[in-house]
């Protein structure tokens, strides 16, 4: 890294072990490299934050997020990492990252005014309704969705592989031995909704519809609640998957107050990977999702392809999905007999 802290081709080649020339075939595209070991390049060129070829400096990119998702922001955390991510590799590469926070009764009227200014590189859509996606869709200008996806698929998306992350979640209790897994649910977004139906996959012929238990809001509190009312119901399960690390936080609450011993008696599981998780007591198993890297990865698509608009190659929208790796803590043991 130089003075200026700048990674250079050669501190990445260093990290991986191979020569400078294969780093640089592998970020130029100029010359063979295996796909595998361009991807690893590529990954550790966006961790150590190397600013790719072809950068446009000092343009603008414009992030469209709703008052909805900057409310979580302060809640669960999840969007301060991602953010913190697309800001990292900003910095890296001289971009500057202008904010446009809409209310729902406003529309797409504020976002129209800020366009009509231009010097845009393009947009990055953070938890938009589906208005906005409507409206974007119709702009001639390049867009990416940040952890989302474009049900038409017209747009191009950066996401953790939410799907497979909750059956990896599923699968690693069912191994354990339990088959009575509830899934602690906040509906409304299609990122969730890929996590309970990831759950469902693993399930399969186990898969009951009285075991996904929705919580009213993404808080320790609100899913304490609703635990609360499973164990008064009566309902028998012996695990849960939870659609993100605060929710299993506050389930874990519950059954603690309840004198339930977890994972003796009732085993739970996140889906997020927060650092604070390891620190509960049991610590928490959780699946790792890649925060950072959706932010990054987020805006290196949205640079990718504002340089091919201007080499004028068309290309398809791409959704792009990055793995998530199973942290297994203390909170999952096996099934009671």
């Amino acid at each position: 890294m130089t003075s200026s802290g700048r990674t250079r081709i050669s501190d990445i080649a260093s990290r991986l072990g191979i020569s400078t020339a294969t780093v640089s075939r592998a970020l130029t595209g100029k010359g063979y490299v295996r796909e595998s070991l361009a991807a690893q390049i590529r990954s550790a060129a966006i961790d150590m934050n190397y600013a790719m070829p072809g950068t446009p400096p000092g343009q603008r990119v414009l992030l469209v997020s709703s008052q909805e998702a900057m409310i979580d922001f302060q809640r669960s955390q999840f969007t301060m990492y991602v953010l913190e991510g697309l800001q990292d590799r900003a910095d890296s590469q001289d971009i500057q990252i202008d904010t446009h926070i809409y209310q729902a009764d406003r529309g797409s009227s504020g976002l129209q005014d800020i366009l009509d200014g231009g010097d845009l590189i393009g947009l990055l859509l953070v938890t938009v309704d589906d208005e906005t996606l409507a409206f974007v869709r119709d702009l001639d200008l390049p867009a990416v969705l940040v952890n989302g996806d474009d049900p038409e698929m017209r747009l191009s998306s950066v996401t953790p592989c939410n799907r497979s992350a909750a059956t990896l979640a599923t699968r690693h209790l069912m191994q354990l031995g339990h088959r009575n897994i509830l899934f602690l649910n906040k509906s409304g977004r299609r990122t969730i909704q890929r996590r309970l139906e990831g759950w469902r996959d693993a399930l399969a012929q186990d898969y009951r519809p009285e075991f996904v238990v929705d919580v009213e809001d993404w808080t320790a509190e609100a899913a304490k609640d609703s635990i609360n009312q499973v164990l008064a119901s009566g309902l028998h399960f012996t695990a849960i998957v939870a659609a993100g690390d605060i929710l299993a936080a506050g389930a874990m609450s519950a059954l603690q107050a309840a004198k339930i011993d977890v994972p003796g008696q009732v085993s739970i599981i996140g889906i997020d990977g927060l650092p604070q998780g390891q620190y509960l007591s049991p610590a928490l198993s959780s699946v790792m999702i890649p925060m950072k890297s959706v932010g990054a990865f987020s805006l290196d698509l949205l640079l990718e392809t504002n340089r091919l608009r201007a080499a004028k190659m068309k290309t398809p929208a791409r959704r792009v999905e990055l793995a998530c790796d199973l942290v297994a803590r203390s909170s999952t043991g096996p099934a009671p007999r």
